[in-house]
């Protein structure tokens, strides 16, 4: 009896561990309430040339289903990815990018352990943006880039904790930068250029701390620049330009240590550019172009300074170009042009090189590359 016993004992051992192996190599199993909410938001879409959505049978929606994925823990849905512009074997086979018309459906809320929902690149997928959106307590991702989406930011956009990524860019999205956008305590990327955006940017930007990237371009913001931008420590890439900016640019920009990339050009800024942005050594694109700033260039450059590209022209900028641009560790790129600058053009790097057209339209300059002399 004893070795019966024993017998028994391994053969039910083995057993577990061949039901440990088949659940950890198993597929999960979608929920049915998970594959009514994917059915339901793939039927307000039309996508009529890669038949991406063909795939979307069966019971199981976990399993190769274009786009989505599961949690293997909880069988819950977590990812919903649609890209129009990809390197995937179906639309290298099609030899084409994406085309999508439709609206997204309110039922993409019920995807409530849903982390990531990307729809971009589609061009035609027009309506507004649920505001149920702003009720999934784990979405770390929206993507929305390049389509006609219009409406507006959804008001309750901060309750979404966890977001990491906010990409709305390039769509037809009007109103007002929601205030409730500085409680997303966990935002690294913010994308909203190239829409119909109006008013100020929120004054508490800074409260952002983890953002690196802040991408606004090609709306119609006003209003002044807000200084506690300056604040978020992370951000190394911050482009306010085409907008209806006003007032000065914040001296506080000069201070911040991972800056890399400004563009504030084509706005409507005023006053002097401060000594101490064109002095942070670790600035490496800068473009104030199109503007009304006024004042002299600052005489601050040195060794440490490396500018791939610096962009000043149409602006009211007066005086000399300063000789301490000649002692530049690296300026790649510099466009001082229409102006009402005046005086000799410094020897050397980067004037040596420098076409004529990136210092024509002041009032006296003279010397190389200017057919004039002083």
């Amino acid at each position: 009896m004893e070795r019966y016993g024993n017998v028994v004992l391994l053969a039910a051992a083995l057993f577990a561990a061949a039901a440990a192996v088949g659940m950890t190599t198993a597929a999960p199993v979608c929920s049915a309430s998970d594959r009514a909410a994917l059915l339901s938001f793939r039927a307000a879409l039309n996508e009529p040339y890669l038949g991406i959505f063909n795939t979307w049978t069966g019971e199981n929606c976990c399993v190769n289903w274009y786009g989505v994925s599961c949690d293997p823990e909880t069988n819950r849905v977590a990812d919903v990815i649609l890209r129009g512009e990809s390197e995937d074997p179906i639309f290298e086979k099609a030899g084409r990018s994406g085309y999508m018309t439709g609206w997204i459906s309110p039922a993409i809320c019920q995807l409530d352990y849903l982390t990531t929902f990307v729809l971009a690149d589609w061009k035609a997928i027009s309506g507004e943006i649920p505001p149920c959106i702003a009720s999934l307590p784990r979405l770390r991702i929206l993507d929305l880039i390049g389509n006609r989406i219009s409406g507006r930011i959804p008001a309750d956009i901060g309750q979404l904790s966890r977001l990491t990524v906010l990409n709305l860019a390039d769509n037809q999205i009007y109103g007002e930068i929601p205030p409730s956008i500085v409680n997303l305590k966990s935002l690294m990327h913010l994308e909203l250029g190239n829409n119909y955006l109006s008013g100020g940017i929120p004054s508490d930007i800074g409260k952002l701390s983890m953002m690196s990237r802040a991408l606004l371009s090609r709306n119609q913001l006003t209003g002044p620049i807000p200084a506690s931008l300056s604040g978020i420590y992370r951000l190394a890439d911050v482009d306010l330009s085409m907008n209806r900016l006003t007032g000065p640019i914040p001296s506080e920009f000069g201070s911040m240590a991972v800056l890399s990339t400004l563009n504030l050009d084509s706005n409507q800024l005023s006053g002097e550019i401060p000594s101490k942005l064109l002095g942070n050594w670790g600035l490496n694109i800068l473009n104030l172009s199109r503007n009304s700033l006024s004042g002299k260039l600052p005489d601050v450059f040195g060794p440490k300074t490396y500018f791939t590209a610096i962009d000043l022209s149409h602006n009211d900028l007066r005086g000399p170009i300063p000789r301490s641009l000649s002692s530049a560790r690296y300026i790649g790129h510099i466009d001082l042009s229409h102006n009402h600058l005046c005086g000799p053009i410094p020897n050397g790097s980067p004037f040596d090189l420098l076409e004529s057209s990136f210092l024509e339209g002041n009032d006296c300059l003279c010397g190389t590359p200017l057919q004039t002399t002083c």
